[in-house]
């Protein structure tokens, strides 16, 4: 039973050169591009059909929402929209039916379907969850019920290690923050190379 819980796996269509850049950069396009197309292949088999939840996959480009030689066919699809990460998170909190919500990126080759599960569970004593990353970011953020407060993604400094502590710093005392797992994102080489997942 799923009790109403939303998990919203953010994609990009692995396109040669368009995904990954800062990868590419170190390891080549070809590399990076087959990294991304093999790892977010292997995370929605992973958890996209366990039934604590209703997994969607929200897409970016959204021209590439309807390409079935992509995307899962069982899966529900949304398009990210325009704006930065901040701005098409939040049209992805707002836009979804009541229930708590998870968002996760699509490039973290540790995560299973019980990191997920031990987001949600920890809406039991708070009100948004992070998963840190070791650089300064985050690789999930989960709300248990909205809205969100307006101001919450304003002035992120996104893809740096700040990006937690901006978001943290816009909540304030308003809402009870929990944290999850911290779990590592692939984002260039030297990533890459650490892990045991290079395809």
């Amino acid at each position: 039973m799923n009790r109403g819980r939303h998990l919203v796996v953010f994609v990009k269509a692995p396109r040669l050169g368009a995904v990954k850049t800062r990868l590419a950069a170190d390891i080549g396009a070809v590399a990076a591009w087959r990294f991304y197309r093999q790892s977010t292949r292997d995370l929605i088999r992973r958890i996209g059909r366990d039934p604590r939840w209703t997994c969607r996959l929200a897409v970016t480009p959204d021209g590439a929402l309807n390409d079935n030689r992509v995307w899962p066919g069982n899966l529900p699809r949304r398009p990210q929209g325009a704006g930065d990460l901040g701005a098409r998170m939040a049209r992805t909190f707002r836009d979804l039916p009541s229930g708590p919500v998870v968002i996760i990126g699509s490039d973290i080759p540790d995560l299973t379907a019980d990191h997920v599960d031990r987001a949600f569970r920890a809406f039991g004593d708070h009100d948004m969850v992070f998963g840190p990353s070791p650089d300064g970011g985050f690789w999930l953020i989960g709300v248990r019920q909205r809205p969100l407060p307006r101001d919450l993604f304003q002035a992120v400094r996104w893809s740096s290690e700040h990006a937690l502590a901006d978001t943290l710093a816009n909540l304030g005392s308003r809402m009870r923050v929990g944290f999850t797992d911290q779990l590592d994102d692939i984002d260039n080489g030297a990533d890459y190379h650490r892990s045991n997942h290079q395809k």
